[in-house]
Formats: C-alpha cells, structure tokens, sequence
C-alpha cells in the first residue's frame, strides 16, 4: 500500500500537484487505516489529458475487441490471485463482513471476464448494414467508443462499482478517469495497480482520489470530458447532470432508491422474512436498491413480524474481519449520523419503532447499529418516503393487489422492487405494473452481470450491466455511399 498517497496517472503513480491528503477511516474501530492523496483540479486535468492522448493518439480505440479483451482478462485474473487481499482492504475500508467482500471481489473480477467476451463480440458486431429505399446508396451502422469517460462512484461498493464503469468503457474502446468515494478509496487504488501490472497502456485508466468540490466538480465541468457516469445520492447526480447540460455531455446516472416488497398472504413465512432480511440488511443497508420498503399483506401481516424482529434479533453484529458477523459497522461518522436522524424522525413522526434502532451493547467503539424495524409508518412520513441507506426497514399493511402496487409506486424513485407469492399469474402480472427498472420474484437483491441494472424516476438514466452497459460506451455512426456511376443531377446537368 505504498501508493496511497499517490495518484495513478498515465500510468505512474505521481504526488497531487498541492501535496495535499487525507486520512481514510476503518468504521469498526474508527481509527485510520491509510494516508490518501488529495487531488485538486490541476490533478484532474492531468489525469484528463492522458486519457484524451490515449484516446485520441495512443490506439487504444483502434485496437481490437479481441485486443482489448486480453488486457481485461489480465486484469480479471490479477483480482481473482489478490481476492482475499482485497475484500479484507474493502472489510477495513467499508465495514461489510468478510463473506460479502469475498462475494464482491469476486463479482468483480468476472465483470471484466464478461466485458472482454462482449469486447470480443463487438469486433463482428461493430458495423451493421442499413437497408435503404435507394438502391443507388448504400449505409452500415457502426458503433465507435464515446471516448474520454468521467467515473465517479460511490462507498458501498467500492471495488465492484468501479469495475461495473470500467469494464465496459474499456472494453468499448474508451478511456477512464475513475474517481472512488474519498470514504472508501483503497481498492480504486488497488485496482489501478492491478491495471499496471496487466500492462494496461499509460492513459487508458487514471484513478484519481479526493474529494467532491476538489476533484468530482472539475472532472465533471472538463471540457475534455466526452462522457460522465455516476453512481450515488440524487442531490449530487443532479449537479453532475446540470454539468453535463452545459456542453451537453454524455451522462448516464443511477441514483437512489427507495423500494418496495410486495408479500402476498398466500407467501411460506420463512422464506418471506429471509428474503426481507437479505433485502434490508445485506450491506448495512447501504445499497440502493435494498427493499425497504415492505408492504405485507394484512392476514399474514402479525405472523410475518413476529418471525422478522426474532430473527432480526438474532443477526450477529460486529467487526467484519470476525467469523460469523453479518452486519457490520456503517461506513463513517457521518452516515451513522444521517441514519440515527432518520430513526429520530420516524418516532417524532408517529412510527412504532419494534426493534433495534440503537447502538448494540459492547460496541463503544465503530459505527455499529442495530437491525431497525418500523411499523405503522405513514406514507406521508420521511422514512417511508426518503432514502436511508442504512439498516432500517419500514412495514406497511395491504389488503389487496391494487392498494400494494399503488403504495409501491408511489415514489418519486423507481430503482427496485420485489414481489413474493407461490401464484406464478400474479405475481407475474404485479412485476409487470412496478414503476421500477429492477423487479425481483420471490427474491430480494440478487443481481447479475448479465442482466440491466437501472431505474425510473429519479433512481436514474441509462443502464449498467449486460449488452446495455456496454452500449453506454458507445456512440452509433452512420456512413452512407453513393454506389452509382450516373451522375445525381441535382446541380450538373
């Protein structure tokens, strides 16, 4: 971890311009794990040439998927050799359990396996004929990388986050400039070690570490800048959007998330509450798309609580790196602020608080809380409506399909939802009447490199993952000929 406090930079580790740095946070003991290197707008910017040299001298667009796929599953088979080095970095720099960071990793390192298949797939792919209504012209489709891309991503997923952006813009033919959250910046740092060691061309992947207002806002106003993607809150994916609107830049977001899981009474109760734990407590909560909203309906609705708080209760607390724990610490002073104000205002606002919602004995130290359960919870209350991102969940009563869908769609986010019940008909015909980008069927979370991932509303614009990640890297080029020997006539007679 020598590089720390160090930017990587067409392919160099370098000092930031004003020497700046701060310290990064293990949640669990609150004591600091690493000194990381600040960067300001004249770090952005030469991080931003290098990758525009890169892009516009250096060949990596005119490579071949083929090319291009190599140097991904170079990068893929470093991460697998590192896999336990890393999830216990991203343990100490997040806070989830081992188990959960081993699972990231490892996710991780088959993104860019799957990206260098789709890479490789682009080069039969690349230009597609257009049927005319002339027979004298003749038109292909092509799709060309967008170019010089702007990543900044968020804290709850560090290393898999990165991956999800960069991945799919190198396979595509683009070149990066990644900003990680300066609350988990290790594995970004990490990951661009790995990029050197895979002998990833100097500018084709640039990680820059530091704070919004120093290094986010120039990355996003660069003039250089083809294309912005963004992963976190929707205060901020609303000023990247506002930056973007400016030279009407490329951008794509996923933003929060507020979702809802439809329990019909007709549901097994076991497999409903560990779904719904899973769904809420997975991460700390801190997902976008964590269920936390559940919507029960009302036969099986004293039953299904009953069960829940029992084995919520049960959940083992504790640092991450200990065997067994399933809900660590969250990730900094400043979130288990957030989250505590949260609780505060459910109860000031006339929610029942039936579990949790506090610091679990013998944890002095680290920003541990406890599984929160909440019921009788309005729909009009900021808990039900707003983002929590932490280890809370709010229960709801239903009677019938038409009032669950439209309490589930009544949100200004549309991200995620889920729907649980052995009659296939319905909740299939539920899934389909979600206003959300990710419905879930008797399940809560599970998620998939091949599939999209994305949202309505104000959870987003775009799609991650899949063919749709990939197509977010590129632009789509017309060429149109004129294939005949008579002259067109318009001008010479």
């Amino acid at each position: 971890m020598t590089f720390t406090n160090q930017l990587f930079i067409n392919g160099q580790w370098v000092a930031p311009v004003r020497g700046g740095s701060f310290d990064t946070i293990d949640p669990a003991n609150e004591t600091a794990i690493a000194q990381v290197a600040a960067a300001t707008a004249e770090d952005v910017d030469r991080a931003v040439q290098a990758a525009r040299n890169a892009f516009d001298h250096g060949g990596w667009p005119e490579l071949s998927g083929k090319a291009r796929a190599g140097y991904l599953r170079r990068i893929a088979s470093l991460i697998r050799d590192r896999q336990q080095t890393l999830a216990e970095l991203e343990v100490r720099d997040n806070g989830k359990p081992l188990p959960e960071a081993l699972w990231d990793i490892g996710d991780t390192a088959y993104c860019f396996d799957f990206y260098a298949d789709l890479a490789e797939q682009l080069d039969a792919q690349q230009e597609k004929a257009v049927a005319l209504s002339d027979e004298r012209f003749s038109s292909v489709a092509r799709k060309e990388p967008v170019g010089v891309c702007g990543a900044i991503i968020p804290w709850n997923f560090p290393m898999l986050m990165a991956a999800w952006k960069v991945a799919p813009a190198l396979a595509a033919g683009c070149t990066v400039v990644l900003k990680p959250s300066e609350v988990t910046p290790l594995t970004a740092l990490q990951l661009a070690d790995i990029a050197r060691e895979a002998e990833l061309p100097p500018g084709v992947l640039n990680v820059i570490t530091g704070f919004g207002a120093d290094a986010g806002s120039p990355l996003t106003e660069h003039p250089d800048v083809d294309k912005l993607a963004f992963t976190g809150s929707v205060p901020t994916g609303r000023k990247i959007m506002q930056a973007a609107a400016a030279e009407i830049k490329n951008v794509s977001l996923e933003l929060g998330g507020k979702s809802a899981f439809i329990i019909f009474d007709d549901s097994d109760i076991e497999k409903a509450v560990e779904w719904i734990l899973f769904g809420i407590f997975w991460n700390k909560g801190e997902v976008c798309s964590a269920t936390s909203r559940v919507l029960v309906q009302r036969n099986l609705y004293d039953a299904l609580l009953a069960r829940l708080v029992e084995e919520a209760e049960r959940i083992r607390i504790g640092n991450g790196m200990a065997d067994g724990v399933l809900l660590g610490p969250l990730v900094n002073a400043a979130q288990y602020e957030k989250v505590q104000t949260a609780i505060a205002r459910g109860i000031e606002q006339g929610a029942t608080l039936l579990s949790g919602g506090k610091r679990p004995n013998g944890h002095d130290k680290g920003y541990f809380l406890q599984p929160t359960i909440f019921t009788d919870v309005s729909e009009e209350s900021d808990i039900w409506r707003e983002e929590i991102f932490g280890p809370v969940v709010c229960v709801r009563a239903f009677d019938d399909e038409a009032e669950a869908v439209a309490s589930a769609n009544r949100s200004r986010f549309g991200l995620a939802a889920a729907v649980m019940s052995p009659d296939l008909a319905r909740a299939e015909r539920v899934a389909r009447r979600l206003r959300a980008g990710i419905v879930w069927i008797n399940c809560s979370q599970p998620t998939f490199t091949e599939a999209p991932w994305g949202g309505y509303k104000q959870s987003g614009i775009g799609r991650e993952l899949g063919e749709w990640g990939l197509n977010n890297y590129l632009e789509t080029k017309q060429i149109t000929r004129y294939d005949s020997d008579e002259p067109w006539g318009w001008y010479i007679k």
